[in-house]
């Protein structure tokens, strides 16, 4: 990439949708001065709106036409940028030619994605190629995953350098307020109309073929709520939970591949959502649960997955500004070493953790991309079908950090 001339050193893909819009309005508030940038969709006339309704720091910003179909377009579009930022889902639909144009290119890429099948596929098709030219291909790059896997990732490094010894587990429990935007409710909907609910349930679904460590026994994903000592909390299945175990787990078995020794070859990892303490908390736990379990099974059923897409918001539509400023979120985690030394990690932000944090997350990841070079791990070279630990590491938590969000480690108090 270095010896081809870009026009831009970031393209926001999907820039007229829900959370587009949002990762439009962070570049125009927060983009460095001179940051070439520019807005990318398949129809003008919203994205010159987009630009209009961001103000001054928008201005500036490019527009380039291409339809997520279209691959000639697509190409184009990657040759011009060092960068693309795809917030345009579902992604199984519309971003497998976008991810083929940025290999084909050697331009980065990162999206917010939580489509793990998809994910799959992208790494059967494009991970050798994209880590012999050291392109940087990182899905998963908002809420779904950078809490759990970050988060993971400061925690086992830790340990590793507060005590010399490699992690063997963590085990991590959300807390969140927020509200659910159409084009997360596409994707889910759209792999349940896939049949991909066998794939989906994998527990090492996202791991370089034979990385799955030999005694897989508790990664399974949790079915049933449970008093956790550790946290003084009851705790219960994540709707999230198989997206982000699985990246978790590909960090890890990514990170062991490049030398990192800072997860045991044994390294497990699972979480969890918190209700709190005491009886009403084990009722909520017990009532929520149960009710996810029964919704799940009645979404695969093709009349009320259509009745879903009737009643929950359509592409395009979330939550107001008021209800997304009053989000937050919190991943607390909990790492323990091959020798029981135990450290205690948070991941913490306000606003609306599907909308706000998850701009926050993946604008920031682009950014690291394209100015920070330098730092990332692995060097100049490295790449592949990449997580956020693995891709970005130390790189994106200090650019979050300086965002406003908490990432931290302490001593296990318990």
């Amino acid at each position: 990439m270095a010896g081809k001339p870009r026009s831009y050193e970031v393209v926001l893909y999907g820039a007229s949708g829900f959370v587009g819009r949002q990762t439009v309005a962070y570049f125009a508030e927060h983009a460095p001065t001179g940051l070439r940038w520019a807005l990318a969709g398949r129809d003008e006339v919203k994205l010159r709106q987009v630009r209009e309704a961001c103000g001054p720091g928008a201005a500036a910003a490019g527009l380039i036409v291409a339809d997520a179909q279209d691959a000639a377009a697509l190409n184009a579009l990657a040759a011009q940028t060092r960068v693309v930022l795809s917030t345009a889902g579902p992604f199984a639909l519309h971003g497998s030619a976008l991810v083929a144009a940025c290999v084909e290119q050697r331009t980065h890429y990162v999206d917010i994605t939580g489509e793990t099948p998809w994910v799959r596929g992208l790494i059967d098709r494009h991970h050798d190629r994209a880590a012999r030219d050291g392109t940087r291909i990182i899905p998963c790059c908002g809420f779904d995953s950078v809490p759990s896997d970050l988060g993971a990732w400061l925690v086992a490094h830790a340990i590793q350098l507060r005590f010399g010894e490699s992690c063997v587990s963590v085990k991590a429990c959300h807390a969140l307020r927020g509200g659910l935007n159409g084009g997360t409710l596409a994707s889910a909907l759209n792999m349940m109309d896939e049949g991909q609910s066998k794939l989906f349930a994998q527990p090492f679904l996202l791991n370089p073929e034979g990385s799955a460590p030999p005694a897989a026994a508790g990664q399974g994903d949790p079915i049933a709520p449970y008093h956790d000592a550790d946290f003084g909390a009851w705790l219960g299945p994540f709707v999230m939970g198989p997206i982000n175990t699985r990246v978790v787990r590909r960090s890890a078995a990514l990170l062991a591949a490049s030398g990192d020794t800072a997860y045991a070859a044994d390294f497990s990892y699972q979480e969890y959502l918190r209700y709190g303490k005491g009886p009403a908390a084990a009722l909520t736990a017990g009532g929520v649960t149960l009710g996810l379990g029964v919704g799940m099974a009645a979404l695969r059923l093709p009349p009320l997955r259509a009745l879903a897409r009737r009643l929950g918001p359509g592409p395009g539509s979330g939550p107001s500004e008021r209800s997304m400023d009053g989000g937050s979120f919190r991943c607390e985690l909990i790492g323990r070493s091959v020798g029981g030394h135990r450290l205690r990690g948070r991941v913490a932000g306000q606003g609306d953790p599907g909308n706000r944090a998850t701009t926050r997350f993946v604008c920031e990841a682009a950014l690291a991309l394209a100015l920070d070079g330098a730092d990332l791990p692995g060097g100049a070279m490295y790449g592949g079908v990449l997580t956020p630990a693995s891709g970005l590491g130390e790189v994106l938590a200090r650019r979050l950090r300086a965002a406003g969000m908490t990432l931290e480690v302490a001593p296990d108090r318990r």
